[in-house]
């Protein structure tokens, strides 16, 4: 039986914003741009793996009873993160540095056989970037 991801979701507290540092900063392309009733999530896909997605949802998307607690959590860095794989991971490093995002770790060879670094996009979340090879 064979299992592979088709997405995952980072919550956001600004959709534009997160579009722009997803799309301009990462390279992800907006597959879809969905509103209904209020609610509204993006899906966002690489060229280079367009069979998975990320999709960008709203703190308050669908969730309005916990909307707020999940929006101070977010603000404080405290929910999970997104790890992407690159080839180069020192060009993308300065590519997204380029476009503004805080840096919290530059490029290094980390104890457990992987060069990264990271970043916290415009709503707080983590995101890594992995050398691939």
């Amino acid at each position: 039986m064979e299992l592979a991801l088709a997405a995952a979701f980072v919550t956001v507290s600004d959709p534009d914003e997160a579009i722009t540092f997803y799309r301009d900063a990462l390279g992800l392309e907006v597959q879809n741009d969905v509103g209904a009733g209020g609610m509204r999530w993006i899906t966002m896909v690489s060229p280079s793996q367009p069979g998975v997605s990320l999709v960008l949802n709203p703190t308050h998307g669908g969730r309005e009873a916990d909307g707020d607690t999940i929006a101070a959590l977010l603000a404080k860095g405290s929910l999970d993160g997104v790890i992407f794989r690159t080839a180069d991971v020192d060009a993308m490093f300065e590519k997204v540095r380029a476009a503004g995002a805080e840096v919290l770790q530059e490029p290094m060879d980390m104890f457990y056989g992987v060069r990264d670094c990271a970043f916290r996009d415009p709503s707080g979340n983590l995101v890594r970037i992995q050398q691939t090879g």
